[in-house]
C-alpha cells in the first residue's frame, strides 16, 4: 500500500484501497463525471479524489448517480435532522418566495429570531451573536473579539484540533495537513496536548486532569495569553474528556482572565445528546462558535455566541460577510432547532446512545481488532488495532472495513487513520441503526 502522503482526518483518499473501490464502479456515467471532477476542480488534501456522484439525498440517505443508496453516518456533520427535512424545507422555501436576501445595513425578522432563539438556549449572559456564512468565518470572528476584549493576541489551543481551513483559523488549529507548505501564519499561538478519554463523562476518574494543569503552566509561562479555543468534545476519533478537565480548564482561565473559546461547530444541536456539549460538563464558556448543522444541511449558516459584556467592538468589522444575516439562513437554523424541540429529539439520543453502547461493546468483545470504543449520544469511534496492548494502528484494517462497508451500503469516515467514526442522522430509526451496525459487524467479520 501507498504509505508515502500523510495520514491524517480522512486522509485515505490515494492509497491502494481507493484505486480498488473505483474498480466497482460499473456506471460508465459516474466514471464520466469523476473524471470531469478532476479535471475542472483544484485537488487538494482529503476532498479529491472523490468517491461519487451524487444525485440525490432524503432522510438518512445519500444516492448516487446510479440509484445505489448509502445510509450517511457523516454528512459533514449538517445532517442532524436529516437530509431535506420536510419541516425545515418548507420554512425556507416560503420564506424564499419572500426575501432570499437582505444587504448589509439592514436586518430582517428571521435573522432577529434566530438571535432570540439562541440566545435563550444559551446560559448566563451567552445572549449576544454574529451570523457568518460557515464555521471557519465564526472562528475567525470569535479571535478577534478575544483580542479586542483582553487586549491580548496570543492563543492556546490543542494538538489535533481543526477549527477551519482559512489562514487565521488553521494558525489556531493542530492538524499538520492544513498547515504544511504555508509558511508563517498568525503568531502568538501556542499548543498543548488535547486530552484523551478515559472514562469518558459519567465514569470520570479524572486521570486527564494533567492536560489541563499544562495548560497553566503554559499560561504562566508564556504570558500575554488572551484565549483558549478548543473543541468541547473532539469530533473527529471520538475524544470525550471527563468532567473534571473541563472544570479545571474553566477554573484555569478565571484565574488568568483568559477567554474560554469553544468549537462546536460539529458537535452542537442534539449531537452528544444535549443541545451543547459543554452542557454535559457545567461550565459556562465566554465564546461559543456553531456552525455545520445549524443550517440543517440546506443553507450554510454559522455563529459566534458571546457574553452580553463582550459587546465593546462597535467601531470594528468583526464579521461584515455579505451573507451575514442570510434570511434563509436563518429560517432553516430556526426550524431546525424548532424541529429538534418539537420531536424530543434529545431524549431520543440519550436513549440510542445506550443502545449504542450495548451494542458496539459486544461487538469489541467478539473482534479482537477493536481496540477500544468511545462515544457520546450519536458520536462513536471503533479504534481498530493490530494488537490492543500495543495499540499500533491498524490502518488497513480500517480501510478494508470501510471499503466494505460502502459496498453495502453503508458510508461513514475514518479519522486518524484508525478510527471508523460514525455520526449519522439524529432522526435515525433503531432498525436503520441496526442494518448500519450489522454491515459493520460484517465487514469485521470478513476481516476475519
Amino acid at each position: 500500500m501507498n504509505n508515502s502522503f500523510h495520514r491524517t482526518e480522512g486522509d485515505i483518499n490515494l492509497s491502494d484501497a481507493r484505486k480498488e473501490w473505483y474498480a466497482t464502479i460499473a456506471d460508465g456515467q459516474t466514471t464520466q463525471y469523476l473524471d470531469e471532477d478532476a479535471k475542472y476542480f483544484l485537488h487538494q488534501s482529503m476532498s479529491t479524489p472523490c468517491l461519487d456522484v451524487l444525485a440525490s439525498c432524503e432522510d438518512i440517505y445519500i444516492t448516487d448517480l446510479s440509484g445505489k443508496k448509502y445510509m450517511d453516518f457523516h454528512g459533514n456533520n449538517v445532517h442532524q435532522v436529516g437530509y431535506r427535512n420536510a419541516y425545515v424545507m418548507e420554512k425556507v422555501k416560503a420564506q424564499m418566495d419572500v426575501l432570499p436576501f437582505s444587504p448589509r445595513r439592514y436586518t430582517n425578522i428571521p435573522a432577529i429570531e434566530l438571535a432570540q432563539k439562541l440566545a435563550s438556549l444559551f446560559p448566563g449572559d451567552l445572549n449576544r451573536v454574529l451570523f457568518a456564512p460557515g464555521g471557519t468565518s465564526a472562528v475567525g470572528m470569535a479571535l478577534k473579539l478575544a483580542r479586542i476584549v483582553t487586549g491580548k493576541h496570543k492563543v492556546i489551543s490543542l494538538w489535533d484540533s481543526f477549527h477551519g481551513a482559512s489562514i487565521d483559523a488553521i494558525a489556531a488549529g493542530g492538524e499538520q495537513v492544513f498547515r504544511k507548505g504555508m509558511g508563517p501564519l498568525l503568531p502568538g499561538v501556542e499548543r498543548i496536548p488535547p486530552p484523551t478519554t478515559y472514562r469518558g463523562i459519567f465514569g470520570d476518574d479524572g486521570n486527564d486532569i494533567k492536560y489541563a494543569e499544562y495548560l497553566e503552566y503554559v499560561i504562566e509561562k508564556e504570558g500575554d495569553i488572551g484565549a483558549f479555543i478548543a473543541e468541547t468534545i473532539r469530533n473527529t476519533d471520538v475524544q470525550i474528556p471527563s468532567k473534571a478537565y473541563w472544570k479545571k480548564v474553566e477554573e484555569i482561565c478565571r484565574k488568568h482572565n483568559v477567554l474560554m473559546i469553544l468549537d462546536e461547530i460539529p458537535i452542537a444541536f442534539g449531537r452528544t445528546g444535549k443541545m451543547f456539549a459543554f452542557e454535559h460538563y457545567d461550565i459556562q464558556p465566554d465564546i461559543v462558535c456553531l456552525g455545520k448543522g445549524l443550517g440543517a444541511g440546506i443553507m450554510p449558516i454559522a455563529a459566534m455566541v458571546a457574553r452580553d459584556v463582550f459587546n465593546v467592538a462597535a467601531d470594528v468589522s468583526l464579521g461584515h460577510y455579505t451573507h451575514e444575516k442570510s434570511p434563509l439562513g436563518s429560517v432553516a437554523a430556526k426550524a431546525m432547532l424548532d424541529f429538534i424541540e418539537q420531536h424530543n429529539i434529545l431524549q431520543k439520543v440519550n436513549d440510542d446512545a445506550a443502545f449504542m453502547k450495548t451494542a458496539l461493546e459486544q461487538l469489541k468483545s467478539k473482534y479482537p481488532v477493536i481496540g477500544d470504543i468511545r462515544g457520546i449520544g450519536l458520536l462513536w469511534g471503533i479504534e481498530l488495532v493490530k494488537d490492543r496492548n500495543t495499540k499500533e494502528k491498524a490502518i488497513e484494517a480500517a480501510e478494508f472495513v470501510l471499503y466494505e462497508c460502502l459496498k453495502n451500503g453503508l458510508s461513514y469516515k475514518i479519522s486518524q487513520g484508525n478510527v471508523l467514526q460514525l455520526s449519522p442522522p439524529l432522526i435515525i430509526t433503531r432498525k436503520q441503526l441496526n442494518e448500519a451496525l450489522n454491515i459493520v459487524e460484517a465487514a469485521l467479520a470478513k476481516l476475519g
